[in-house]
């Protein structure tokens, strides 16, 4: 198992939070699929009526490692001041980075994500950045302090899957003792378990479970293809190829004329 800051969690599944019908599919969701890293917003922890705090509640008695995040910063001093506060608020020193450059695709500011990136480093925060799967820029955010780089796999929310497994495979190839998770845009165990199978360390996901027709049936559907996927990628498959090759021996085959 990768680790992730000095931390080598039971599952390969990082899961959100948000969006979930119930706290109770929520928690029947993190239960079923086994994760032990859950992300969290700080927007979440701060609703109204005291919702923020039942919800850090139920976070608790889960007894997972959380993992706050950024989610819909759009500037440096915005994400940098978000993590301290999230830092404050879970007692983490954790902090899944986002600085989001566009709307439409919610592609990251990756400018302003190597810039937050070094000052959260240099302040002793465990930066998450999510990134794209641009090797120049996962380069930077490794010089800034980064000991994980969590590319996207295609625009938050969009269930596309992997868009660019070219890309995807470059940076797994390029940074080999690096962590690599892929966040965002998973839609289906079978992406999950594609991504696995290129050598990717976790997999980061939200929108999928929290909006299926039934969440903690296929927050346990995914635990079961990355565990598929990785092992796959484990036992060295076999290459594609162009030309058939047969399975059965045709030496010593009795031929009838």
């Amino acid at each position: 198992m990768a680790s992730f800051y000095g931390y080598e969690p039971k599952s390969r599944l990082f899961l959100g939070t948000a969006q979930y019908p119930s706290p109770a599919i929520l928690a029947e969701a993190v239960r079923l699929s086994g994760v032990d890293i859950v992300t969290v917003s700080l927007r979440r922890e701060s609703g109204e009526g005291g919702a923020g705090q039942a919800f850090w509640s139920l976070i608790k008695e889960l007894g997972v490692r959380v993992l706050p995040n950024t989610a819909g910063c759009h500037s440096v001093k915005e994400a940098v001041t978000t993590a301290h506060m999230a830092r404050e608020v879970f007692g983490t020193d954790w902090i899944k980075l986002e600085v989001i450059g566009e709307d439409d695709t919610l592609q990251p500011d990756v400018v302003g994500l190597i810039e937050a990136a070094k000052i959260l480093s240099d302040d002793g925060f465990s930066v998450f950045p999510y990134t794209t799967e641009d090797i120049v820029v996962g380069g930077r955010l490794l010089d800034a302090g980064c000991e994980v780089l969590m590319p996207w796999g295609a625009p938050i929310g969009s269930g596309r899957g992997l868009n660019n497994l070219y890309g995807l495979r470059t940076m797994r190839q390029h940074f080999p003792g690096t962590p690599l998770v892929v966040d965002a845009g998973i839609g289906l165990p079978s992406h999950a378990a594609q991504a696995m199978e290129i050598g990717y360390d976790a997999i980061l996901l939200n929108t999928a479970v929290a909006k299926a027709g039934d969440p903690a049936l296929m927050a346990q559907a995914f635990a079961m293809a990355i565990t598929a996927g990785r092992q796959a990628f484990e036992a060295q498959p076999i290459e594609a190829r162009d030309m058939a090759a047969p399975s059965t021996p045709v030496m010593g085959k009795a031929f009838l004329s």
